[in-house]
């Protein structure tokens, strides 16, 4: 059942849609204690298991191992997510952008809201990517690398402008982050992220599809759906649509938290 691409699909959009819960929920009860680095260091087995899963996973072209190596991946991106939620690895600027500076100095400030966090991501993708070359089974590091460079894209489409700015999940550690975001109707990065999303998606589906039945079409099928998930949250940003009540009911009364989105999981 598992090897149809199907439920490949439905198994990314439930791992999508829980593993964004899980996390909001995690940040928000550290945000409630004020108990950030036990949240993060209490969720570090995760990690380790997502670690051992993809190391384990890479050697075999199981059905099994497929799906292992695609939640690895997400198990290790989520752990990065919560560390950076709960403020402990974000960025050294922890100001509000402070109006009316040149574009450069703009940048600069809102890349130091988020250099430690992002060379972090970096780091670990060089790590899977040499740590998984040449193996049999790389779908936990495509799963990654597709997080990675949809997580690079929305942030760089906030920051240049878009539509909709999603401030209802901030947490407090990043209450600052915002005042970085800019409200447009477009910018000229959106175009070609959601055209290299769509032309993603399609190549996936083309491996999927050229691969026949078995774990390989059920890998390409996880990518697939889960960089169309990515196009999906692409285009959250400019229509204006109220995709938050998907976590709201969800989550804890409270006041502030901040929805990654895929890339959170993303």
């Amino acid at each position: 059942m598992f090897a149809s691409p199907w439920i490949a699909a439905l198994v990314a959009l439930f791992a999508w849609w829980f593993s964004t819960g899980a996390i909001l929920l995690v940040v928000r009860y550290a945000d409630r204690s004020g108990r950030h680095l036990t949240a993060v260091l209490s969720m570090l087995p995760l990690a380790g298991l997502g670690g051992v899963g993809f190391v384990s996973s890479m050697g075999q072209t199981t059905l099994g191992a497929t799906y292992i190596a695609f939640a690895s991946a997400l198990l290790i991106w989520g752990w990065l997510e919560l560390a950076f939620l709960t403020g402990l690895v974000t960025g050294p600027n922890r100001t509000p952008a402070k109006p009316g500076v040149p574009e450069w100095e703009r940048f600069i400030r809102a890349w130091g809201t988020v250099a430690y966090h992002e060379m972090t991501l970096t780091a670990a993708l060089i790590a899977l990517a040499i740590g998984s070359h040449g193996a049999l089974n790389r779908f936990g590091f495509w799963t990654f690398a597709v997080l990675y460079a949809a997580r690079i894209s929305a942030k760089l489409n906030l920051y240049l402008g878009v539509r909709k700015v999603n401030t209802e999940f901030i947490p407090r550690a990043l209450t600052h982050l915002p005042s970085h975001f800019r409200e447009a109707r477009i910018n000229w990065l959106f175009p070609t992220s959601v055209t290299a999303l769509t032309f993603a998606t399609a190549c996936w589906m083309e491996r999927a599809v050229s691969a026949g039945a078995g774990s390989v079409q059920a890998g390409f099928a996880l990518l697939a759906a889960l960089t169309a998930l990515a196009l999906l949250e692409h285009w959250f940003m400019i229509v204006r649509l109220p995709d938050e009540k998907l976590w709201r009911w969800m989550l804890p009364k409270h006041e502030t938290l901040l929805k990654e989105g895929p890339d959170a999981v993303r």
